[in-house]
């Protein structure tokens, strides 16, 4: 069965999971989720010109196009899993608890200077983006980057055995999703995951030297190249500032490369300075480093400076969690401007440390320096709250107040995770 579904793949190289995108050739999976069931589209899917449809649709057995399976996702992952071990390309994994997709684009930006590279798009890194990020790897690529996240113990592992990175890196470890993981050292378990993945195949591990955790979990392994501001990095590198965007140099042998660039806050040094050391070990020339670097422009309010007809906005509200929040805020803090304004929603998924973290956020914004702050989501409920801040159920409610009370001649800070949908604001700040 798998043979099949995988010659059949071979001649288009392309499968989707979504009815609406089929192409002529393509391959189906049929997804049955808690909303849709992708089994109703299967014979729309053929009329489109699917090659073949992965159901798990018994009326279809008879279709000589449908195949029928257990699990779909399953059947999807082996295929990926399949075509992984047919490719002969150095394939990256990238993982941790923030900058992932950043530094997966820098790196992306930088490789992308020498080879034709292949990367992860927007943030498919789960157990269903990683598969379909490995069958959408074009035939000419030569360097493949593939990023993975994980909410729960033994997630890198798996992906891991289905990605089969031959080099990577951890970006950082921080308390994030603590009640799927436990606790913080789950999540130092789950993602050294990677690094245990590629010492069994002695595969190059890129370590930032100024984080102990990492240092520590990458010391017992062998191959390691390590990159940041400590003296005995093999790839060294300054922070200069960040005001409002990143401005730092690396050198190579004598010679050092100052980059300017077009990341907001202190918190980017160490994802640009894992895209240098991933460019230099492939043999990216520096040059080509600085200039990829200074040319990347964050999007999807990621790390996203704008100006606006009254205020000037930092926009970094695709995700949140404690360690991602402190470091936002202290850029923010550090940031030379008058007319502070920050608004912050609720942080997801930390289980029983929930009105602890928030109590810690709250107090480091207390000592950011701000005029006001604006808090959105449950999650500060029953929370004391400095004369200054201003707590809303939802962020309908805060854009109900904004609207009636603009802010105008602010530097504002809007972070948040995606779900509290704080880029909505964008319009009217």
């Amino acid at each position: 069965m798998l043979d099949r579904i995988y010659q059949t793949y071979l001649v288009s190289q392309c499968v989707t999971t979504d009815s609406r995108a089929i192409t002529p050739g393509c391959i189906f999976f049929a997804f049955r989720g808690a909303s849709f069931d992708g089994n109703a589209f299967v014979l729309q899917a053929l009329e489109q010109g699917a090659a073949l449809c992965v159901t798990t649709d018994s009326k279809y057995a008879d279709n000589p196009r449908c195949i029928v399976v257990d699990d779909v996702l399953t059947t999807l992952q082996e295929l990926a899993r399949r075509h992984r071990s047919k490719l002969t390309i150095p394939v990256i994994g990238i993982t941790g608890t923030n900058g992932k997709t950043t530094t997966k684009e820098l790196v992306h930006a930088v490789l992308a200077r020498r080879y034709r590279t292949s990367a992860t798009a927007g943030n498919f890194n789960n157990h269903l983006g990683v598969p379909l990020t490995l069958l959408a790897i074009p035939a000419n690529t030569e360097i493949a980057i593939v990023e993975m996240g994980a909410n729960h113990p033994g997630e890198i592992k798996f992906l891991c055995s289905i990605a089969d990175p031959d080099c990577g890196l951890i970006t950082n470890v921080g308390r994030a999703h603590l009640e799927g993981f436990g606790s913080f050292e789950g999540v130092i378990r789950t993602k050294t995951e990677l690094y245990r993945h590629l010492a069994t195949k002695n595969g190059l591990i890129f370590v930032n030297a100024d984080n102990p955790i990492l240092m520590e979990q990458a010391c017992k392994l062998q191959s390691t190249t390590t990159y940041g501001r400590n003296a005995n990095a093999n790839v060294r590198g300054t922070f200069v500032g960040c005001d409002p965007y990143l401005h730092f140099y690396f050198e190579v042998g004598d010679n050092v490369y100052n980059v300017h660039s077009h990341l907001l806050g202190a918190y980017n040094f160490d994802n640009a300075m894992a895209a240098v050391a991933v460019g230099l070990h492939f043999g990216v020339e520096p040059f080509d480093i600085k200039e990829a670097i200074e040319q990347y422009t964050p999007s999807n309010n990621r790390s996203q400076f704008k100006c606006t007809d009254r205020n000037a906005l930092y926009l970094d509200c695709y995700n949140a969690n404690p360690s991602s929040m402190a470091a936002a805020i202290e850029s923010f803090r550090q940031l030379k401007a008058d007319h502070k304004v920050a608004i912050i929603g609720g942080m997801h998924e930390l289980g029983a440390d929930e009105q602890k973290e928030h109590q810690k956020l709250t107090d480091m914004l207390a000592d950011a320096g701000l005029e006001q702050c604006l808090l959105v989501g449950p999650e500060f409920d029953g929370i004391p709250l400095p004369h200054h801040f201003t707590l809303f159920a939802d962020t309908d409610s805060l854009r109900a107040h904004l609207e009636q009370n603009p802010i105008s001649g602010a530097t504002v800070l809007v972070k948040g995770s995606n779900i509290n949908r704080l880029w909505t604001l964008e319009s009217i700040l």
